[in-house]
């Protein structure tokens, strides 16, 4: 069932915009087209938010550019991070949902390949927020997160950078979970199809919101078996699933928890790139306060089974910048918990 909880989008700086300023929009993007990209393959979650947005939010932006959704897989969503900072035009045309994994795979300096600087992004709203599930088929042997820790279990996953392989390695190294984490599948809907086939029997990690929009019949039919939940307080349809912040462990490792949780709470942030005129992206940000207040958006997204939980542009910045300035010790030892162990993962090749 979707839920629709519709936060203040609108930053003080984009309120007091002048008719000057907004005509300066319109005159800028009329006749223009607006490039979504899209850190995945077709099919996911990731595509389906994007292409939804992508239907709705160019009418309510000034001029009335036409969006254009281009996908761009690869490491983990690294790729079109690194092509947001460092080769699309820094000028309000190129939009995307950033992955959420690449917040804090910055904050750990986990990944070379991460060229982008996500403070440097110019935020437009979290689309959803939702809790990060583990989950296996329903015909694996475990079958709860005690089980986990008891047999070895696969789990698919994308590559390195990506939440997906973050969440199984975390649980390994600080719950003492066995998971194998096989890495190479090049995007969430492979994971999926890798579930029913056998090959694998769970996925590292996908938001529940995720779950209802792609595989909306997998968590009610007991398809799949969620063992956690991270994220800061449980899932209203999810109440006998354990939250990671209530996982017993040392007292020392309670941080590293408490990171995790807020990690997940990063969900699917919107962002522009760097350098877009402040005007531009206040027209952004009220353009995507418009869309999700609109009937036939949200007539849309309940019934493709697509959650609607924004936050605003200010929260997502202070989320982000939360992780990015963790203290110094906290990050170190992230650093190592998120790390999986050769014994522990296995590279396979996926035709893309």
């Amino acid at each position: 069932m979707i839920r629709i909880v519709v936060a203040s989008l609108v930053c003080a700086f984009g309120l007091g915009a002048g008719p000057a300023s907004a005509d300066a929009v319109a005159d800028f993007y009329k006749g223009k087209q607006i490039r979504f990209v899209v850190r995945t393959t077709v099919g996911g979650d990731y595509d389906h938010y994007s292409r939804l947005i992508a239907r709705f939010m160019g009418k309510y932006i000034p001029g009335n550019p036409a969006m254009v959704v281009v996908n761009m897989p690869g490491g983990g969503g690294i790729t079109a991070a690194n092509y947001m900072a460092q080769i699309a035009p820094r000028d309000g045309t190129v939009i995307g949902i950033v992955s959420q994994g690449l917040a804090v795979d910055q904050a750990l300096a986990s990944s070379p390949q991460l060229k982008a600087d996500l403070r440097e992004f110019s935020w437009i709203a979290n689309v959803v927020h939702s809790n990060q599930l583990l989950v296996v088929w329903h015909t694996s042997p475990t079958k709860t997160i005690e089980d986990a820790k008891k047999r070895v279990t696969t789990v698919g996953t994308t590559g390195a950078g990506s939440s997906s392989v973050q969440y199984p390695a975390f649980y390994n190294n600080v719950l003492g979970t066995r998971f194998k984490i096989v890495f190479g599948y090049p995007g969430g809907q492979h994971i999926d199809l890798a579930m029913e086939r056998g090959e694998v029997e769970g996925r590292g990690t996908n938001p529940y919101s995720g779950w209802m929009a792609s595989k909306p019949t997998w968590i009610p039919e007991k398809k799949i078996i969620p063992l956690m939940q991270a994220g800061v307080e449980k899932e209203p349809a999810l109440p006998d699933v354990p939250l990671i912040v209530d996982q017993k462990v040392r007292a020392e490792d309670r941080p590293l928890l408490q990171f995790m949780a807020n990690s997940s709470s990063v969900g699917r942030p919107l962002a522009t790139t760097p350098g877009v005129p402040a005007e531009r992206v206040a027209a952004l940000r009220r353009a995507f306060d418009a869309m999700v207040k609109d009937p036939e958006f949200i007539a849309t997204a309940k019934k493709e089974n697509m959650e609607i939980r924004p936050q605003s542009a200010e929260v997502l910045s202070q989320i982000i910048l939360g992780l990015l300035n963790a203290p110094q010790d906290v990050r170190d030892r992230m650093k190592v918990a998120l790390q999986p162990r050769d014994e522990h993962t296995q590279e396979i090749k996926v035709p893309k």
